[in-house]
């Protein structure tokens, strides 16, 4: 997921730690399905790369609408799949 900070959030940078602590408890606690892999910030058109496993695509944007809530950051959510099994889904097409 890419994430954009408001420039609201931003004003105040110490408090970004805060309302990332604020935004985890919640996902925590409304998507215990989820498994947080990383989280990286970033330079460029987004300020944010997090990568988490959700077992489908409900639950990738609960997490997006999660941050979306506190209104401090717009999300970009991509889904991704493993290469092995991208390979099993191209096997299984009709030719």
């Amino acid at each position: 997921m890419l994430t954009r900070l408001s420039p609201e959030a931003v004003a105040k940078p110490k408090s970004v730690t805060e309302l990332n602590k604020q935004v985890a408890t919640r996902i925590k606690k409304e998507c215990p399905e989820v498994k947080w892999l990383a989280n990286y910030a970033v330079l460029g058109a987004c300020d944010y790369v997090d990568i988490f496993e959700a077992p489908d695509a409900d639950a990738a944007t609960k997490v997006s609408l999660i941050v979306r809530s506190f209104g401090h950051a717009t999300t970009e959510t991509w889904i991704a799949t493993q290469w092995d099994r991208f390979v099993e889904l191209v096997a299984g097409l009709k030719t």
